[in-house]
């Protein structure tokens, strides 16, 4: 019986790649698996056809003169069914490696790389909005300075795993998926250890607290992280150290508010001030300013002042202060000063009621067509 061709075996075209390869064959295997159809000899042809299809096709030069010379070209490389070519766990190794960590051979203990750290810095609006340059300490663990970060006591040295021989994994056997999984002895380090240092008790890292300076880029705001590089934890597998994080946190101002690029503050006038209008003194992170206040100025009226608030540290213009009047009530009035309160109410008060206080009539203008309704 003639052979099928391998393509059409898989169900792949010619300019298939290599992942899409896999892929196939991941599904040919898994339905024809003779562990998976006990005693169902088409399904172990149609597995060992697909596994002779696979072994061509992913090896390039094999694949170049299969596709040159069809089955001729290969005839004497093919892998037979179970018997010419690698074992059963070979083959599942290569294609399903990447589920469970890495292919089978080779390698050894895995490295990893050193955990972040995140450092909450707090500093005022001032500084936030400047920008500044402090110095911080961290407590980290850094490689043992007695064993140099071996774990091992000074004079010896760690002892390569007898269960993993040094390559930091195991095989599993779970049906007929071969697992890798880490090695319980060494915990995927692929070293033992008999003698540990006193001082790190193995661990080949200690704890020490460091100072880093941190310069602070002007606009930063509350959430803003800097990262320094290379200044997190040191790894215990011989990997680079992680990254440090600082992460911004401004303190409450007793004046301004931010928001975004723009400050806020509130601005309490007196209630002559508001009328007759004038000039109030206003405070800005560059000094006071000057702003005039129109006669007639009602409480929470917003006078912008351009340019006045933060440049932001990503870039962009630079924000405005928005200054918020509120009209206060005087208290603790004199006698002397409550009679002319009410000369003063007496005199915008009767017919001037409506040219002094446009709001206060309106309202009151509202109020009596409201219960007019309600008696109709």
């Amino acid at each position: 019986m003639a052979q099928r061709d391998y393509y059409e075996v898989l169900g792949v075209s010619k300019d298939v790649s290599e992942a899409e390869l896999k892929k196939a064959y991941r599904r040919l295997a898994m339905k024809y698996h003779p562990d998976r159809n006990p005693d169902d000899k088409k399904a172990t042809e149609n597995f060992k056809e697909a596994k002779e299809a696979f072994e061509i096709l992913k090896d390039k030069e094999k694949r170049a003169a299969y596709d040159q010379f069809g089955h001729a070209g290969v005839s004497n490389q093919a892998g037979g069914g179970f018997g010419g070519g690698a074992d059963i766990n070979d083959i599942f190794g290569d294609v399903f490696g990447d589920i469970f960590g890495g292919g089978r051979r080779g390698g050894g203990p895995r490295v990893y790389r050193g955990d972040d750290l995140q450092y909450n810095l707090e500093i005022s609006l001032e500084e936030a909005v400047s920008g500044t340059s402090t110095e911080i300490r961290i407590p980290s663990m850094v490689p043992c300075e007695v064993c140099d970060g071996s774990g091992a006591k000074r004079g010896t040295s760690p002892s390569t795993c007898s269960t993993c021989h040094g390559v930091g994994q195991v095989r599993m056997q779970q049906g007929f998926f071969s697992v890798q999984q880490t090695c319980p002895s060494c915990r995927g380090k692929g070293k033992v250890i008999t003698d540990p240092c006193p001082k790190c008790r193995g661990q080949g890292r200690t704890q020490k607290e460091k100072k880093l300076s941190v310069k602070i880029p002007a606009g930063v705001d509350t959430g803003d992280k800097i990262r320094l590089s290379g200044e997190g934890e040191s790894s215990d597998s011989g990997g680079p150290p992680g990254d440090l994080y600082v992460a911004i946190m401004v303190k409450a101002h007793p004046i301004f508010q931010r928001d975004g690029a723009d400050l806020q503050c509130t601005v309490p006038i007196n209630f002559a001030t508001a009328a007759i209008g004038g000039e109030l003194e206003v405070p800005t992170l560059d000094g006071r300013v000057k702003l005039k206040v129109p006669p007639g100025t009602q409480s929470e009226k917003v006078f912008r002042l351009r340019g006045k608030g933060v440049k932001p540290v990503r870039g962009g213009a630079v924000g405005d202060l928005m200054a918020k009047v509120r009209v206060e009530t005087p208290v603790n009035l004199n006698k002397e000063q409550s009679d002319l309160l009410m000369q003063f109410h007496d005199a915008i008060s009767g017919t001037h009621a409506q040219k002094h206080s446009p709001q206060a009539h309106s309202w009151l203008g509202g109020v009596k067509k409201f219960f007019d309704e309600l008696r109709s």
